[in-house]
Order: structure tokens, then sequence, then C-alpha cells
């Protein structure tokens, strides 16, 4: 369990790393925002084009970033919205249990799934080079590529979370550790 434990340490630490910088890109993605409808309104005055639709897609490319990289940093953080008329009033080893089975037979089989049905579209869009149809987009195979690292990514950290839940099952460490509050 020792072992295990360590490789759960390992893929928190490099969740956490991916989150931290994905949250960085939602400033990134308000400020093009910004910019976009700014831009707009500057450009009818003026006359000039200050926006584009490179800017526009840009600022969609960075939502699924901040999507589909922060899931994993999300489910580590015990942050996903969830109906817990039950679960919040269960004790922290009934809460482990439930994760832990829901992480099992749930999220790692929904996300190989979505990675098996995605992985065709992936592929034939890198095979293309798909860009956006619209004048000055921007290419569109990189973004799809990260349908497959974000869903890769969560099931990384729900065996991670596997791991913590069956580590508090076998009473190997204590479940506020592992954001396991009672009000949660």
């Amino acid at each position: 369990m020792e072992k295990l434990l360590r490789i759960s340490k390992i893929i928190d630490n490099c969740t956490e790393r991916i989150g931290r910088f994905t949250s960085w890109l939602v400033l990134v993605m308000i400020l093009l925002g910004v910019w976009n409808v700014i831009g707009r309104y500057l450009g009818r005055i003026s006359g000039n084009n200050f926006t584009s639709n490179a800017y526009i897609e840009s600022q969609w490319y960075i939502f699924d970033l901040v999507f589909l990289l922060g899931a994993a940093y999300t489910l580590k953080h015990n942050e996903h919205v969830r109906v817990d008329i039950f679960y919040s009033n269960w004790p922290p080893r009934r809460k482990a249990l439930a994760d832990l089975l829901g992480t099992i037979f749930f999220l790692i089989p929904f996300c190989i799934i979505v990675i098996i049905f995605s992985w065709d579209a992936v592929v034939a869009s890198w095979q293309i080079k798909e860009a956006s149809s619209d004048p000055g987009g921007l290419p569109r195979y990189p973004i799809k590529a990260m349908i497959i690292v974000g869903f890769v990514l969560l099931i990384f950290q729900g065996i991670s979370q596997a791991i913590k839940n069956l580590a508090i099952l076998q009473s190997r460490i204590e479940p506020q550790e592992e954001n396991h509050d009672a009000g949660l």
C-alpha cells in the first residue's frame, strides 16, 4: 500500500501543477474576451479591425483547455458538483467506499469510453491538419487532441483517488487528510 500511496502522491503533484497552470489560463481567457469586446467597439469607431477570428477562437480554445485540463484538478480537490443529499451526512469511511466504487465503476469506464469514441476523430483531425473554416481561424487538431489528454489525466487522478480511498478503508490514512470533510 505504501508504494501505491507514493504513486498517488506523484499523480497528485502532477495534477496540482497542471491545475495551477490551468487556473492562469482563466485570466488569459478573460483578457482575450475583454479585448475582443473592446476591439470590436474601437474598430467600429475607427473603421479598423482590432480583433479577429483567431482571437475569438483562441478564447474558445482556452476555455476548452480550462475545462479539459481542470477536470482532474477539480477531482483532486473534491470540487465536482454532486447531489449529496445522502453523501454529505455519511461518515468518512462510507464516503470513501462510495467514492472508490464510483471511481471504479463510473469515472474510469466513462473516461475510457470517451477516449475510445474520440480517438478516430482526433487521429483524422491530425491526419488532415484540420483547421477552422472561418477566415483567419486557428488549426483545430491540437485542441481536439486535448480531449484525449484531459480524459487520460482524469483517469490518472481517478486512480490516485481510488488508492487514497482504499487506504482510508484500510485505516492506513485519516479521511480528513484527503478532503473527506464531513461538510462536503
